[in-house]
């Protein structure tokens, strides 16, 4: 089994290595080799979820690591750590890797750098597989990292537009405020556990080694690099600007896989999360599933009308792994990644087709604009149907894959707040019903817009058609994972999950927080888990329906004026479509902080730490001179005063020294007359 996940890892990363270095030269620029490589990777990830049905053991656990760094007080391993939800959740990347790769190479037909787009996926499939596999939090950690980066690289794949470029500096920034948390709470667990082993760290946990504030504090960091990475409120903004990204982009990675890490990091570290840890993750998701959803109601660009979906859902998995719905998140992780990114890819579809269209007509507008569309069903009777089928599960409806997770959350919120004492936490099933209804209402606004009434523009309609088979195949796979017996497999029960494969093998963890502490949050009476299931079941659906029913009074049969109703709520309508004025928030107070703080910090170098340095530097100067002006006048001056009152001496008694003999005996003549003279007085 680890060799087999080994090669499932590895594969994606040879690709890259060879596509970014040789792939222009290489047949179709490389691309079969991507392919190929993510392809057998699928191949081989279902063979690993084969044995593990074939199993059929809850507690599966397959670990293997080889000695990497030792410090000596530090040791670190090298391994990967394959359980029931390692395997299903590789399965599930994999597989929309190895569609969105066959998908992109009808989408970017045609691209100046067509071969490093499929360099950069090989790179992006690697570092997610590793981050799923690894079982010790720093090598997670790298991952983690290698997928930002990556993230950054693919949402400014058109990095000659300003627009692309600064979406992938602004994703790149804001989920470095997340992961600054995650290293934080890494640094508390290696400062108390001594090991970063996931294994160990469950142990320290559940003997107390780590308890207390200091585990609450851990886990919420650690949920710190969940809120970035899964673009919960307030670090959401960056994932609606990352659409400027290509769109095979959008599905792989901020719709299906990189934006359920964070999810999938809750779901691992399910023991670390104290009962207050739980209240802010549930509150954190709880809120985003419903903020979000209120924007994406009046979105007009196809892809941010999704990507807004998106936050609100991954607020969905975010709040169950708070209420302790373990498993419903990781249930809607799972089927949340084939209907999502079955929608970026038929969103995809249409703008392709706008595109071409465009082309065809010379008229230049946004291809993603919704207004632009309308009657697209005729035309793109594949990319229609299958979208339809992804809005369905995305809604939750009963018979498609949305409907069993979506309703297992809804049903695991309102058991929490049942089994709780204060009813604030009713705040928690409301923002989820609430969230569901909004969610029908704008994906069948979506549709209707697109795909029926009468086209928009006769002109761009004329030349649309629907798009290659590399291209709407995918969207039929996916479209066909979307459907609820997938998961219930042997039971065809629709009513739920329940008897089915997945809740086989993934049960709710034994919680070290509860063995240690006690908490009730995981102690949910089965009588009052039942009840809250079944009433959640008949509410989401009468909500669901109920958005989507009021989506065709709007839209389609027009009974309610849209125009005259955006009037009367026109002060809310603005905020929902200027997403609560966020970015505008933003900029107005921590980026025009740190620029001010900059400017206080430049200003602060140049007349203070400059001042200092200069002003030294002119002390300094000017004693040199004055100590240069000493040495050159007075201690110079006193030596050649010497030296010249020696040669002015000299030079005197030189004329004496004439060299002739009667001058010396004159001399001596007249010495000698002087001394008798003298001796005589």
């Amino acid at each position: 089994m680890i060799k087999l996940a080994l090669f499932i890892w590895l594969l994606p990363l040879a690709a890259f290595v060879i596509n970014i270095l040789i792939g222009k030269r290489l047949p179709r620029k490389g691309d079969w080799l991507s392919v190929g490589a993510i392809g057998i990777s699928f191949i081989l990830s279902l063979i690993m979820l084969y044995r593990v049905l074939v199993d059929y053991d809850p507690n599966f656990l397959v670990q293997g690591s080889v000695p990497w760094i030792d410090l000596g007080v530090l040791k670190l391993n090298m391994g990967l750590y394959l359980d029931n939800l390692a395997v299903i959740i590789v399965t599930a990347v994999s597989t929309v890797s190895f569609l969105v790769h066959v998908y992109s190479i009808g989408y970017m037909e045609g691209d100046p750098l067509y071969n490093r787009f499929f360099a950069y996926l090989s790179l992006f499939s690697f570092s997610m597989l590793g981050l799923v596999m690894w079982d010790n939090l720093f090598g997670i950690y790298m991952m983690w990292e290698l997928v930002g980066i990556c993230s950054y690289l693919l949402i400014g794949f058109y990095f000659t537009k300003d627009s692309a470029a600064n979406a992938g500096k602004k994703a790149f920034i804001v989920n470095r405020v997340g992961d600054f948390g995650f290293l934080i709470g890494l640094l508390i667990v290696i400062s108390t556990v001594g090991s970063f082993n996931l294994t160990t760290i469950h142990q320290a946990v559940g003997q107390g080694v780590l308890h207390g504030g200091l585990l609450t504090a851990a886990g919420i960091l650690l949920f710190a690099g969940a809120v970035g990475k899964s673009a919960q409120f307030p670090l959401h903004v960056w994932l609606p600007d990352a659409m400027e990204g290509p769109t095979p982009v959008s599905a792989l990675i901020h719709a299906a896989t990189m934006v359920a890490a964070g999810v999938y990091l809750m779901a691992r570290l399910n023991f670390m999360l104290t009962f207050d840890a739980m209240l802010v993750v549930a509150y954190v998701g709880g809120f985003t599933s419903l903020f979000a959803a209120t924007i994406a109601i009046t979105q007009n660009d196809i892809k941010r009308v999704l990507a807004y979906s998106t936050i609100s859902q991954l607020g969905y998995m975010i709040m169950a792994m708070g209420v302790g719905a373990y498993v419903a998140g990781f249930f809607h992780l799972v089927t949340h990644a084939m209907f999502k990114a079955g929608l970026f890819l038929g969103s995809g579809s249409v703008i392709h087709a706008m595109h071409h269209s465009m082309e065809k007509t010379g008229i230049h507008g946004d291809p993603n604009d919704m207004r632009q569309m309308g009657g697209f069903r005729k035309k793109m009777p594949y990319t229609h149907i299958t979208f339809v089928i992804f809005s369905l599960a995305l809604s939750g409806i009963p018979f498609f894959s949305g409907f069993l997770s979506k309703d297992a959350i809804l049903g695991g919120t309102l058991a929490f707040a049942m089994s709780q004492s204060n009813p604030i936490h009713y705040l928690l099933p409301t923002f989820g019903f609430v969230a569901a209804i909004i969610t029908a209402f704008y994906m069948f606004r979506l549709i209707i817009n697109t795909f029926y009434g009468k086209p928009k523009n006769e002109s761009l309609f004329k030349h649309i058609h629907e798009s290659p088979k590399v291209m709407t195949i995918p969207l039929m796979a996916l479209a066909f994972l979307s459907l609820y017996f997938i998961y219930t497999i042997p039971s065809i029960s629709p009513a739920g999950p329940e008897g089915g494969w997945f809740t086989h093998l993934i049960e709710r963890p034994i919680s070290a927080v509860a063995t240690q502490l006690g908490h009730p949050v995981l102690f949910i009476p089965e009588h009052t888990e039942h009840a809250a299931h079944v009433n959640g079941m008949l509410i989401s659906i009468i909500f669901a329906l109920t958005g989507i029913l009021l989506a065709y009074l709007f839209y389609y049969w027009k009974k309610i004026d849209v125009e005259k109703f955006t009037q009367r709520i026109k002060p809310l309508y603005a905020l929902s479509f200027n997403k609560y004025y966020m970015d505008e928030l933003y900029q107005a107070t921590v980026v025009s902080g740190l620029l001010l703080w900059n400017q206080m910090l430049a200003w602060f170098d140049l007349h203070v730490i400059d001042g200092i340095v200069n002003g030294s530097a002119w002390v300094v100067r000017n004693f040199s001179f004055m100590d240069g002006w000493i040495d050159k006048y007075i201690v110079d001056g006193l030596v050649n005063l010497v030296a010249n009152m020696t040669l002015a001496f000299g030079k005197s008694v030189r004329k004496i020294e004439t060299g002739q003999i009667q001058n010396y005996i004159l001399g001596a003549v007249l010495g000698a007359f002087f001394i008798i003279i003298l001796t005589m007085i």
